[in-house]
């Protein structure tokens, strides 16, 4: 089964190829070139749905499975920022270093080193011109400085509920067990053997 990915992220493109690995999993790149989609929905779910479906309506194989995924991280001592603007935190364009600052900033700002936070990721599939969504979550604390290399985005400031590291020192096979996208993508899965 030929999956269309609708993000250019590398590290989400290097998740989801991990996580489905029976199956052919392409970016939308590959087929349509350069694309600027717009993602001014409110919420995890609206933006998903809006990247879905921009590329399902460009292609021409209306037998296409599009998946999307939006996803953050939000802090609630922070009124949960950054949220859904977590990609673009330190503004438009913005390196996961520069967000980590900045997020690392307003904790500081707090005169605190550590608090709660969690990721969310909604998957959205749309196929035959219907929509799904489904929502993973991972809690934890994020931290007021960055420890590990691997991963991406904030995983370097944030450890999962259970365990005394950050994302950023725990290997791809440990945190895909319990991971935001990981339990969306579960949920995906699901889906996927129901309308195939």
């Amino acid at each position: 089964m030929k999956i269309v990915l609708a993000t250019s992220n590398i590290g989400k493109i290097k998740e989801f190829k991990k996580m489905l690995p029976e199956m052919e999993v392409i970016t939308f790149k590959e087929l349509l070139g350069d694309m600027e989609i717009i993602e001014d929905g409110e919420s995890f779910k609206a933006n998903a749905i809006i990247k879905a479906k921009a590329i399902y309506d460009k292609l021409a194989d209306k037998e296409a499975v599009v998946i999307s995924d939006d996803s953050g991280i939000s802090v609630p001592a922070l009124g949960n920022e950054p949220g859904i603007y977590s990609a673009r935190y330190a503004g438009i364009g913005s390196s996961d270093k520069q967000n980590n600052e900045k997020l690392i900033s307003k904790i500081n700002a707090l005169g605190i080193e550590r608090t709660p936070a969690f990721y969310t990721a909604c998957i959205a599939i749309v196929y035959k011109d219907e929509v799904c969504t489904v929502h993973g979550w991972m809690h934890g604390m994020v931290t007021n400085k960055e420890v590990g290399s691997a991963g991406f985005g904030y995983d370097p400031l944030f450890v999962p509920k259970g365990f005394d590291k950050t994302l950023g020192e725990l290997p791809l096979e440990v945190k895909k067990e319990f991971s935001h996208r990981a339990k969306a993508l579960k949920l995906a899965k699901k889906v996927l053997d129901v309308i195939l």
